[in-house]
């Protein structure tokens, strides 16, 4: 647990063992914790040098107060950070004004293998400041959504998450709970009915885009700097995203099929559900699988919203959710 303030896990042990046994000797130290005496004693230095520890003539040891010792360290660690903040903003302008001269060799740079552009596309995330801009398609070559990482990492730093799905990635296996889980954690979907390419921007100072299979059978991707033609694909993207139509889904109801049951006046959150899907472009097949539904159920569900709405078509059904708030967002 303080291994992010630079301690070992032996050292947070002995330092934890100390807090309820003031003035105790290394030797009982190294007994109650079945240490070798060799370790308990260089951790014990440690502890002592930070501060996190106290050695008295006779060679006992106690903790020092942890409000006092560990929250002087948390502080250190926080000028650090924002010391190194500081030279990250130097470093990054020093860059950019390198790069403003720069041949087309150092504006591009081309990664082949599926680790190697796995490693950029988690790289291209970490080094966002405000926010991350991609474009979702089918296959998945390098790391499907479930297995980002650096996504809620950067969430959790504040930087803004934003994507385009391709409409086909809608029906792959999982995709709607995994949409689900990053709609809970802010990030905002959208859906297109098709995607020129697989894009991922950091800010306006890196892009990465996935290219075919080399000749070779390996995937590649080039990774582009600020440039021409990253300002070009920064264009792109946010062209796409406006007219891109909102995907906003509830959490709940996802695995079994309930029983088909009619309520008060207006639809239940499952009706919202297949119409929020459906609006988004899936078939119904699709949706159906989605939902955890047999396509009987959903037809069902349809000709009784085509009642209640007072319609007598699909397209009509559509615009009067839009109209009457069906299709409005629906909390995760």
């Amino acid at each position: 647990m303080l291994d992010v303030l630079g301690l070992e896990p032996d050292d947070e042990r002995v330092y934890r063992e100390l807090l309820g046994r003031p003035n105790s000797p290394a030797v009982l130290l190294s007994d109650l914790l079945v240490l070798a005496q060799a370790t308990v004693d260089k951790s014990l230095s440690r502890l002592v040098e930070w501060g996190l520890a106290t050695r008295s003539s006779d060679e006992r040891f106690t903790a020092a107060p942890p409000a006092m010792a560990l929250g002087a360290l948390i502080s250190q660690r926080r000028d650090g950070l924002r010391t190194a903040e500081q030279a990250l903003v130097t470093f990054a302008e020093e860059h950019r004004a390198a790069m403003t001269g720069s041949s087309i060799t150092d504006l591009i740079e081309v990664v082949t293998g599926v680790d190697a552009i796995r490693h950029r596309f988690l790289q291209v995330q970490q080094a966002a400041g405000t926010q991350v801009r991609s474009f979702i398609t089918a296959p998945f070559v390098a790391l499907p959504p479930d297995e980002n990482t650096a996504e809620p990492m950067a969430l959790g730093r504040g930087v803004l998450f934003r994507a385009v799905l391709d409409r086909a990635v809608l029906a792959e296996p999982g995709i709607i709970t995994d949409a689900i889980e990053s709609l809970r954690n802010g990030v905002q979907l959208r859906v297109a009915d098709h995607l020129p390419m697989k894009l991922v921007l950091a800010d306006a100072d890196l892009g990465l885009v996935p290219l075919a299979v080399t000749p070779a059978g390996e995937p590649g991707a080039v990774l582009l700097h600020r440039s021409g033609l990253l300002d070009a694909l920064d264009a792109l993207f946010e062209t796409v995203w406006r007219s891109a139509h909102p995907l906003e889904l509830s959490g709940t109801g996802v695995g079994s099929e309930p029983a088909v049951t009619f309520g008060p006046p207006g639809p239940s959150e499952l009706d919202r559900r297949i119409l929020a899907l459906l609006l988004a472009g899936l078939t119904d097949l699709t949706a159906a699988t989605q939902l955890g539904l047999s396509p009987r159920t959903l037809h069902r569900r349809l000709r009784h919203l085509m009642d209640m709405a007072g319609v007598r078509s699909r397209m009509q059904l559509g615009a009067h959710a839009v109209r009457n708030g069906w299709a409005e967002p629906l909390r995760t």
